[in-house]
């Protein structure tokens, strides 16, 4: 099906009738299962799954940057009852595509908003989140203004204490990117989260040892009360356990694998005007996005 940003295309999984793969623009992007909304199928949801299941019992608020086939959306509506979402993503019509295809939540517990993930999180109120989520791709990278200290510090804004933003990072050897974004999220989270457990970066061990291209995971929690410790044993055991284990590093492991790694930073702003469309979510409130690519493109 065509759609704003491309074409999607639905794929069911031969050895379960229940479950398709979702891919946009020919790449691999949501797994869902309309049996069972609890099943994550790609291993960097999983170990995000580890991470959220360190915050304290009971319903969330999440914001998705990057929505695609919503599958993080509905194991948490599974995991979390109550929770409030909202998920978005820069294709308006893969958003009304995948609301009806899949068993989504309805609004308000899910609403689904075409925009920029970045101009997203600066209209939002400031600590008005549990937990948000970054999982956005242009082909195989996440746009560049969405990897910045000023994105970092927006969504760092909109947390509340003891909040956690995951992040999807792809990259390849020697692992540059993830270095220089780890660096940021430290740059806004603080100097002292390193030894608070604050920060921690998830993968597999040969990912992180940069033997290959693939997915790591970067955590930063807002200092406050309920905060997790990334650094404590109940996470490194949790990742430990999944199908495919995984490591997470973090405090003095993860300083010294950051090194002297730079601070991402914006370029100089550039006086350009705003004549994007007028997209509004599902409840009609405002959603304009800023020109230039952003949440929703297909993840690797």
């Amino acid at each position: 099906m065509p759609t704003s940003t491309g074409v999607a295309r639905v794929e069911r999984d031969p050895d379960r009738p229940s479950a398709v793969t979702l891919h946009v623009n020919g790449v691999p992007s949501s797994y869902v299962d309309l049996d069972d909304p609890g099943l994550l199928a790609f291993e960097y949801m999983q170990q995000m799954a580890a991470v959220v299941d360190e915050l304290a019992p009971g319903p969330l608020r999440v914001l998705h940057l990057g929505a695609a086939g919503c599958s993080m959306p509905r194991w948490v509506e599974h995991t979390r009852p109550g929770s409030t979402q909202l998920g978005v993503d820069l294709d308006a019509r893969l958003l009304e595509l995948v609301r009806a295809w899949f068993d989504l939540p309805r609004a308000p517990r899910l609403r689904l908003r075409p925009d920029d993930a970045r101009h997203a999180v600066e209209g939002l109120a400031d600590a008005s989140w549990d937990v948000v989520v970054r999982d956005v791709f242009a082909g195989d990278r996440t746009p560049d203004h969405l990897v910045t200290l000023g994105m970092a510090a927006a969504v760092h804004r909109v947390l509340r204490p003891g909040g956690v933003y995951l992040v999807n990072c792809a990259d390849r050897p020697p692992l540059t990117l993830v270095r220089r974004e780890l660096a940021t999220l430290a740059a806004v989270v603080g100097e002292e989260a390193w030894a608070e457990g604050r920060l921690a970066a998830v993968a597999e061990p040969a990912q992180l040892k940069g033997r290959r291209y693939g997915n790591v995971v970067l955590v930063a929690v807002r200092a406050g009360d309920g905060a997790p410790d990334l650094a404590g044993p109940g996470l490194g055991r949790a990742l430990r356990s999944l199908a495919v284990p995984a490591r997470v590093l973090a405090g003095d492991e993860l300083r010294s694998f950051v090194g002297s790694a730079a601070v991402l930073r914006d370029p100089e702003p550039v006086a350009t005007p705003d004549t994007g469309p007028d997209l509004r979510d599902e409840d009609g409130d405002p959603a304009a996005p800023r020109p230039g690519a952003g949440g929703g493109a297909p993840r690797p």
